[in-house]
């Protein structure tokens, strides 16, 4: 059931059939049908979700009542609101699933518990974490940088299998232009 997420981890630790067991032991497996939630607005978020199969989103409702998109989690991708699971105060974001999705899910207590009895995961998370901040970094200045066509076709050329699966309004939120936009970027191909 945990196998890409044994995987994902044994690409940066190495882990013995032990390891795995344990590690197993500290998930929990959750289904969930397309558009079906994992975090709500106002929650207190107290797990880490990491995407067995299927795409999840993550976004905020924006002053005018409009979503703005802000990350995908796609298969061997993780995904939470790391503020409010690290301070315990309510979520100002939504988690739900684009498509029918599996998640392993890890709790902060299970997590803790896993650091405790794994030191070689501090490692794990510490590097997937890096790899968070770089691409945040990266979105970041091809936001501030690049105008709505060059972020399309940057984003693209980096997911091009995605871009086709997602719909095109969430892609639209998430390079925060107007599907209208998108729409017409797209038909200059």
């Amino acid at each position: 059931m945990f196998e890409p997420l044994l995987q994902h981890i044994n690409r940066f630790v190495q882990l013995t059939d032990a390891d795995r067991q344990l590690i197993a032991q500290h998930f929990t497996y959750k289904r969930l049908s397309k558009k079906g939630f994992l975090l709500s607005e106002g929650d207190v978020c107290t797990d880490s979700y990491f995407v067995l199969n299927g795409l999840l989103r993550m976004y905020f409702i924006r002053d005018k009542g409009q979503n703005q998109l802000i990350q995908f989690a796609l298969e061997n991708w993780w995904i939470t609101d790391q503020t409010s699971l690290d301070m315990q105060k309510p979520s100002i974001f939504f988690i739900d699933a684009v498509e029918d999705t599996e998640v392993a899910v890890l709790s902060k207590k299970s997590m803790e518990e896993l650091l405790a009895a794994m030191p070689q995961m501090e490692r794990y998370f510490r590097l997937v974490m890096q790899r968070h901040v770089a691409a945040v970094q990266m979105r970041l200045t091809y936001f501030l940088d690049q105008s709505a066509e060059e972020r399309y076709r940057f984003f693209s050329k980096l997911f091009p299998g995605f871009v086709q699966r997602i719909p095109q309004y969430m892609l639209a939120s998430y390079l925060n232009i107007t599907p209208e936009v998108l729409s017409k970027i797209r038909s200059k191909k």
